[in-house]
């Protein structure tokens, strides 16, 4: 889809930046969709010769070549250097096809900064908004999530030694379309979007505008729900780090038992992580239930979690993660 050059637009056009004016450099992760379409014109207007782009082509679908042709004709427009990361997101059996996908993302997304513009990027941006960000939420409410899970997106994570940031979590996606309206720009239309045998097109076409109507700020308050929750769990983890240290690692039982259950399930939860294990509920509830039940040298604690298990090595728990 060609990109139209007039009327030019000014970084006024678009939301604000501000959140990543400490940057001396970055790359936008640009898919060529109206999103990051929108973040590459905003970016590399407000900052000309300091913006890079990354370019991922999944191959999972037709309309891949044309996203790509997009993304090399508007970074052209805007003196913006792209690179192409060609992946292999097939998923494996038991694999949902979004998680392969986004997995093979973030790793293309590190290796592009790793192997270009000689080491000298560390940070990507990424366009996710306010609408992304509700539909987080509600995918978490919707499995019973935790904390972590309501959190949603962060305005700032890393992973794979790259530092992502999503300046726009509390603008709504029709802003970004309206301003790429406004100035003549153009975008590309991704056909999987309006699948609605993915939940979140499900939840995008049918719920957003049944809460648009009931609770018309619900972006603004659902993000301010999510930070709260992001808030108490940093707060959360703060904790489990002290009382790891406390009752050990490996944990003592003894020193356990000396814990509210809640406080016990928060160390136990961060000691897991860890050890690259997750316990369910019913996991995590019986293994509770035997750490106060463990008061005999010969009580006996064996609890499968994940693909391993929680055991008890004399005075200690350990984890066996084949």
């Amino acid at each position: 889809m060609a990109v139209s050059a007039t009327p030019k637009p000014k970084p006024a056009d678009f939301p604000s930046l501000d959140a990543l004016q400490h940057l001396p450099a970055f790359a936008v992760a640009l898919s060529g969709g109206a999103d990051s379409t929108a973040l590459l014109i905003a970016c590399a207007t407000r900052w000309p010769g300091c913006v890079h782009a990354v370019h991922v082509h999944h191959g999972l679908q037709a309309a891949a070549d044309g996203f790509e042709a997009h993304c090399v004709a508007l970074c052209e427009q805007f003196n913006v250097p792209l690179v192409v990361q060609r992946v292999n997101a097939a998923h494996a059996a038991g694999e949902s096809p979004e998680d392969a996908a986004r997995q093979a993302r973030y790793r293309a997304l590190a290796d592009a900064l790793a192997h270009h513009w000689d080491g000298a990027i560390h940070d990507v941006v990424l366009a996710q908004h306010a609408d992304d960000q509700v539909e987080t939420l509600l995918l978490a409410l919707s499995r019973g999530a935790g904390l972590p899970g309501l959190a949603s997106m962060p305005p700032v994570a890393q992973r794979l030694g790259v530092t992502y940031h999503r300046p726009w979590l509390t603008v709504p996606g029709q802003t970004l379309r309206h301003a790429l309206v406004s100035t003549g720009q153009t975008w590309v239309e991704d056909p999987s979007n309006t699948d609605t045998r993915y939940i979140r097109n499900r939840i995008r076409a049918e719920l957003l505008p049944v809460l648009e109507k009931a609770f018309p700020s619900f972006r603004q308050t659902f993000a301010r729900s999510a930070s709260h929750a992001a808030q108490a769990q940093t707060l959360l983890q703060e904790m489990a780090e002290q009382d790891l240290r406390i009752v050990g690692h490996p944990p003592a039982i003894q020193a356990l038992q000396q814990l509210s259950p809640a406080r016990q399930t928060n160390v136990l939860r961060h000691w897991l992580d860890i050890e690259r294990m997750q316990a369910s509920a019913a996991q995590m509830q019986a293994l509770l239930v035997q750490i106060k039940a463990c008061t005999t040298r010969g009580h006996h604690i064996d609890i499968k979690v994940g693909r391993g298990f929680v055991r008890r090595d004399g005075a200690l728990l350990r984890c066996y993660n084949p």
